[in-house]
């Protein structure tokens, strides 16, 4: 399931995303075009700050910006850099593999090849998405 901080930090690049490129957007501007709790956001931004998909300007015209292209940043990039990989169990993920603790061995699993089918088609459709594609689509930001 998709956690609220995933949701508002998806609003809030699509917002970055569908702005006019003329400077950063101070965070009370974010928190107001992605609808938003400022407090909440402020964390949330640092975050992807850290994660690399966002930077960041001081003083008083400061704020932050994509730090690359929005086109080049998917929802699965900002959904794995907020909540982890995008598999429902470890030993279904392709980015942080382990073995289940329950499981006695990963190639006698039954519930796995399952578990990867799912991960493989939810990310098969959310690196698909990218922060460009829905800034230009008024309904995709209000779906979040």
């Amino acid at each position: 399931m998709l956690s609220q901080r995933a949701r508002y930090a998806l609003r809030a690049l699509v917002y970055l995303a569908g702005r006019p490129a003329d400077g950063p957007a101070s965070i009370a501007e974010i928190a107001e075009g992605a609808a938003a709790p400022r407090k909440f956001l402020e964390a949330i931004l640092l975050e992807l700050k850290r994660g690399r998909l966002l930077v960041s300007t001081r003083g008083r015209f400061g704020g932050y910006a994509l730090a690359r292209p929005a086109a080049e940043t998917s929802f699965a990039d900002v959904i794995r850099a907020l909540d982890g990989p995008l598999a429902l169990a470890p030993c279904a993920s392709r980015t942080a593999y382990r073995p289940c603790e329950t499981c006695p061995t990963v190639e006698d699993c039954p519930i796995r090849p399952a578990l990867v089918k799912a991960r493989d088609a939810v990310a098969a459709v959310l690196e698909g998405w990218t922060l460009e594609a829905a800034s230009r689509s008024p309904a995709a930001l209000e779906s979040l």
